[in-house]
Order: C-alpha cells, then structure tokens, then sequence
C-alpha cells in the first residue's frame, strides 16, 4: 500500500490529535492481549480511531446534505483517497471484528491477530504522515 507525503497543511484539530493518541493506546493494548479474537477486535478498533482521526482532521460538514450514514471505512476513501486500499483492507475484517467482539471465540486465529497488529501498525504510521503528525 502506497505511502504519500503530508496532505495535511493546517494545524491538526484537537479531536483529530486526541484519536490518533487513542489510536496509539488501544494499539498498546491489542499488543498485550493474549486471547486471537480480543487482540484482533482490539487491533482493528485501533485502526478505525485513527481512521476517525483523519475523518476529523480532513472532512466538511455539509448541512445541506442528507445522505445515509455511511462507514467510517467508505468516508475514509473520499476523504484521504490516498488510503483508499487502507480502507478497503480494514473495511473487509470489519465482519471479523464484529464476530469477536460477539464473544465468537474462534473468530480469529493467533496469526490472523498477530498480522493484524503488524498491518495497524503500520497504518498508523502511514496516517501520522498523511495528517501531518510524523516528520
């Protein structure tokens, strides 16, 4: 998946620095977990707050628009394209996710968990520079 330059050229929002510091947080926190389906679930949380972060560093409240609400996931790509196949990624284990967070304990295998905190991990990374945040 591509890495771009800092788009973002205007200090970042306070809510937006706060979710990505959330983001690094739950991150930590999937690292630690010791059970497949909590560390996946966890993982993944960790990567839609940082795709929050971008929502709320990057998109515009249009009051005349009234469409239905959508994903965090499908916001993102027309948001920040540059992280379109990012989205696509997460959007796809969102299924997963929901599975483990039921309690489903065999909604994700130790590796399934283990890749998935290597791939958030470097999300992150990839949205600090996106927002501005990484040097």
């Amino acid at each position: 998946m591509a890495v771009h330059a800092p788009i973002q050229s205007a200090p970042l929002p306070a809510a937006a620095a706060g979710l990505m510091h959330a983001a690094k947080v739950t991150l930590r926190e999937a690292a630690w977990e010791t059970d497949p389906a909590q560390r996946f679930a966890t993982a993944h949380l960790a990567a839609l707050r940082a795709a929050a972060a971008v929502l709320a560093a990057r998109a515009r409240v249009d009051g005349r628009s009234r469409r239905r609400p959508s994903s965090a996931w499908s916001l993102l790509g027309s948001v920040a394209p540059e992280l379109v196949e990012w989205a696509a990624f997460f959007a796809a284990g969102a299924t997963k996710r929901a599975a483990a967070q039921a309690g489903l304990p065999d909604a994700a295998t130790q590796r399934e968990a283990d890749d998935l905190v290597r791939d958030v991990e470097t999300f992150l990374a990839v949205v600090e520079r996106s927002v501005g945040l990484a040097a």
